[in-house]
């Protein structure tokens, strides 16, 4: 039995993320914020008690980050899935950009996961494990301008993932970056192509296959590597 720790584990792919690793008897900690709405999530670990505990940890906040990591001090952790995103502001054009919104974004999306993962570091090196962060092709696609601080955030966080990547390497601890493809999320919208459970599967199946070897790789959720 692994443990999986996995941010924004409320909706979208945290949430079909948790449901999968449950559904083969893998205990999940599932990380949300406080103020975020947790109805299916909190139904979902009530009928699995087991195998799931819920815990609130809002990745913004370095001294909230700090307060679960006390709690789960003595956790080996095998899987910790940097999953928690948000889309970004209404207006991130390069002409006509919120600059607070961009700032959030970069917060969230991509100083976030580093700092989650070196927070459980320990956890992470206690059980031999992985650390995986979900990201996007947007961040390497083309050079439209539309949803810029998101595309950026995206960017950044593929970087600072794959120095981390570098970094682990010789203590024996494995980086992976995945695009999870266009889902069907609050995010994705109703015209993506993948339900979340689709893309959750896919992704255990990298998750699972991740080794030294791959450390590093920016894969999209078919398992086709990514161009920098």
């Amino acid at each position: 039995m692994a443990v999986a720790l996995i941010t924004g584990a409320n909706r979208g792919i945290g949430l079909a993320l948790v449901k999968a690793y449950t559904n083969r008897r893998d205990r999940v900690i599932a990380a949300v914020r406080r103020t975020s709405d947790r109805t299916e999530l909190d139904a979902f670990a009530e009928a699995n008690p087991k195998w799931v505990e819920v815990i609130e940890m809002d990745v913004a906040d370095a001294a909230d980050i700090g307060r679960a990591r006390r709690k789960l001090e003595a956790e080996p952790i095998d899987v910790l899935v940097n999953n928690a995103g948000i889309s970004g502001p209404d207006r991130q054009s390069a002409t006509d950009m919120d600059y607070d919104g961009l700032a959030e974004a970069l917060g969230v999306n991509a100083i976030a996961p580093l700092r989650v993962a070196n927070a459980f570091l320990p956890n992470v090196k206690a059980a031999k494990g992985k650390i995986i962060t979900l990201s996007s092709q947007m961040g390497i696609q083309g050079a439209s301008s539309d949803s810029l601080a998101y595309r950026v955030s995206k960017q950044a966080v593929n970087r600072l993932m794959r120095g981390l990547a570098t970094e682990l390497k010789p203590q024996g601890i494995p980086v992976l970056i995945v695009h999870p493809g266009w889902v069907k999320t609050e995010m994705g919208g109703e015209g993506a192509t993948l339900k979340p459970e689709d893309s959750a599967a896919q992704l255990l199946k990298l998750i699972d296959k991740l080794d030294l070897a791959s450390t590093g790789k920016f894969l999209a959720w078919n398992g086709k590597e990514l161009a920098w």
